[in-house]
């Protein structure tokens, strides 16, 4: 640190390797003081605000559709420095919040509020102090940040941001008054007209960050400038005025402090790590206006440009103009056979749409004629020259970058510090080959940063993932020793009472339980269990003997109780409809067995006294009792239909009375079907025999 101090007092100026010397334009705009921009009906009465126009996030809304707001009223809001808020440049109605086209190279949409002017402009409450040592070092840090102040040097870091992280250990604070590109004459004039402002807005920045030392440096380009700022340091001490050659990129922060103290800051590092902050003159006004005249940022100095623009000139331009009214009311004709470029020709890039609006970083328009622009030649393949390389105010190997970053070898690009490049555009203006390099490094480091930004998603997801597991695992493990602590103690408090595990006392009972219900089951199974009479005496189970003989008997008297009347009559008489249904239907093997027997007792039973001369008394001419063979006839019939009615299955699904089978049917199997037939086998042929015999009598 002492270093640094006493490199400064030495008043000696180093070189930094590379640079080039541009022709300049900036006699065109620096002529005349700055202007200021009409708005309202002149400026197309509506302006578009970005919600972000600096590095970082965007803020949170405050505002809706509809809602009327104040000029200077904040739009946005957030608790991080990092986020800095947008404001109202004018008092009127938000009429849309939507997607717009942006002020960037992409020429992609950007979420903006579209805010309407009601001519008033009225400004919201402000307070005014005197003084800003009123303030502690925190209230004006808060200030700062709620006055939405971002680098106006074109880096557009939120400069209380940039502030809390250096307010101590800082040695050395540098005032960036170069503006090294060829065009841009903005802070050239902002040093010459608003000398005052500016230098208390850096008195302000010393007092925040209190450093040993601090530097005002301006290109020996700028000698109006350089009069103003020495005429008003007059009998002052606490800024020194340094005059450094002019050579582009002189204006770049690193470079500058090569320039100023002959030290280079470490690679992917800051400034800040060697003891020094650096501010633009931009910033310093800015931060001026913002504590002493509680006016956020709302309105900027803007270089207008170009051949194309008859009266080139610095104007006060509020923030969300679009850029085709701003430059309709410098006179400018359009002409889509040329481009407009924001920024300046080295740094800058042609604006897609011009109806994109005026932002925070946006310092430069440049509208040329035929005579200052052409299109830009093809490009030809690298000849390898060295030009790049020579050129390079990082000392890079421009070539070898622009291989990488063609075959997309992001692995080579990192190795090859691509991350160090500035984008100064000094090696794509030099290259005889015509090659936009600076075009590749762009998409190059976008890519790079893309690959990274999907990397430390994964990275967080992994993390997240283990430190879940890790918690499960643990919150397991602590499960687990709790189970041992309570079993533990459950041991010891068996082992003090001399006593068995009831856990496991009871766990044993209930094996032995299930066990034995178990061959229970099995035994029951296997042996039918003996009967015990009331003497205490076993018995043999017939029970299911007893059961079978009872079934058998009901099943016989039955069938003695449902036997048709139209069994015994005559077999010339009319048959029934009950017959008749019979005849139709399948009969149960019990009912079959049954009709037999009564046939074969009718045949066995003699219908005429042997003794009897009675002719009325005489057999009818009709009956079975006639001969024998016909009751065998009968007999064999019964048999027939017994197995059949055994072999068929009855319908179901007949509701008649007559196709319900009987109790018999429904009771006995076939085999008592057949043992019914032979019992009426066995009385036909009895029922034979006797008839023999009383025709033996007969005879005699």
């Amino acid at each position: 640190m002492t270093d640094i101090i006493e490199r400064i007092n030495a008043n000696r100026l180093w070189q930094f390797p590379g640079g080039i010397h541009p022709a300049e334009m900036k006699s065109q705009s620096n002529q005349k003081k700055i202007g200021r921009i009409a708005y309202g009906e002149q400026c197309g009465e509506r302006f578009y605000i970005p919600l972000k126009q600096h590095v970082g996030e965007a803020a949170e809304l405050l505002v809706n559709i509809g809602d009327k707001v104040l000029k200077g009223q904040a739009l946005t809001h957030s608790q991080h420095f990092s986020k800095l808020p947008v404001h109202a440049p004018t008092s009127g109605k938000i009429i849309d919040i939507g997607n717009y086209p942006a002020n960037h190279p992409s020429g992609l949409s950007e979420p903006i509020l579209v805010l309407e002017a009601d001519g008033a402009d009225q400004w919201r409450d402000r307070t005014l102090p005197d003084d800003f040592m009123t303030f502690s070092a925190e209230q004006l840090l808060t200030r700062i940040y709620q006055a939405g102040i971002a680098g106006l040097g074109g880096a557009v870091f939120p400069s209380a941001n940039k502030i809390r992280h250096v307010t101590s250990g800082i040695k050395l604070l540098i005032i960036n008054g170069a503006e090294c590109e060829p065009y841009i004459t903005c802070d050239d004039r902002l040093m010459q007209d608003y000398t005052a402002e500016m230098l208390e807005g850096i008195r302000i920045l010393r007092y925040l960050t209190r450093p040993e030392k601090v530097i005002f440096a301006i290109e020996d380009n700028k000698p109006a400038a350089i009069q103003a700022v020495k005429h008003a340091l007059q009998g002052a001490n606490d800024i020194d005025l340094r005059v450094i050659p002019t050579i582009y990129p002189s204006g770049a922060s690193k470079q500058l402090i090569q320039i100023l103290t002959g030290l280079e800051v470490p690679k992917n590092a800051r400034s800040s790590s060697l003891g020094i902050l650096m501010h633009n003159v931009g910033t310093a006004f800015a931060i001026k206006r913002a504590v002493l005249d509680d006016e956020p940022l709302i309105e900027r100095v803007v270089t207008l440009t170009g051949d194309k623009i008859p009266q080139p000139r610095n104007y006060w331009v509020r923030l969300g103009t679009p850029i085709a009214a701003l430059l309709e009311q410098v006179n400018y004709q359009s002409d889509s056979r040329l481009p407009i470029f924001v920024g300046g020709p080295m740094m800058g890039y042609i604006l897609p749409n011009p109806q994109a609006p005026v932002t925070k970083m946006t310092n430069c328009l440049i509208a040329p004629d035929h005579f200052e622009y052409a299109p830009p030649p093809p490009e030809q393949s690298c000849i390898r020259c060295s030009s790049c390389s020579d050129a390079c105010p990082v000392q890079l190997l421009p070539q070898q970058l622009y291989w990488f970053a063609r075959s997309e070898d992001h692995e080579k690009s990192e190795q090859y510090d691509l991350s160090s490049c500035i984008e100064c555009g000094v090696c794509a203006y030099v290259c005889p080959s015509n090659i936009p390099l600076i075009q590749y490094f762009r998409q190059e480091k976008a890519k790079i940063a893309e690959i990274k930004h999907k990397e430390r998603l994964a990275e967080e997801a992994k993390v997240r993932f283990e430190q879940r597991e890790a918690r499960l695992l643990k919150e397991k493990q602590q499960r687990e020793l709790r189970a041992q602590q309570a079993a533990e103690k459950r041991r010891q408090e068996i082992a003090q009472q001399k006593g068995q595990d009831p856990v496991k006392a009871a766990l044993e009972r209930l094996k032995a339980k299930k066990a034995a219900q178990a061959d229970a089951e099995a035994q029951n199974h296997s042996t039918p269990q003996p009967i015990i009479s009331d003497n205490g005496e076993i018995v043999p189970d017939n029970r299911a003997l007893i059961a079978q003989r009872k079934a058998l008997r009901q099943a016989r008297e039955q069938a003695q109780l449902a036997r048709p009347e139209s069994a015994i009559s005559d077999q010339h008489d009319e048959p029934t409809n009950d017959t008749k249904r019979n005849e139709t239907q399948p009969k149960s093997a019990a009912v079959t067995a049954a009709i037999a027997r009564a046939k074969a007792k009718k045949a066995a039973t003699p219908s005429l006294s042997p003794t009897s001369n009675n002719e009325e008394n005489k057999p009818s001419a009709v009956s079975e009792s006639d001969d024998p063979r016909k009751a065998a006839v009968a007999a064999a019939i019964a048999r027939a239909k017994a197995k059949k009615a055994a072999t068929q299955p009855v319908d179901p699904t007949s509701n008649s009375a007559e196709a319900k089978p009987s109790a018999v049917t429904e009771t006995d199997d076939p085999r008592k079907a057949a043992v019914a037939a032979a019992i009426a086998r066995a009385k036909a042929k009895k029922a034979a025999q006797q008839n023999s015999a009383i025709s033996n009598i007969d005879k005699l």
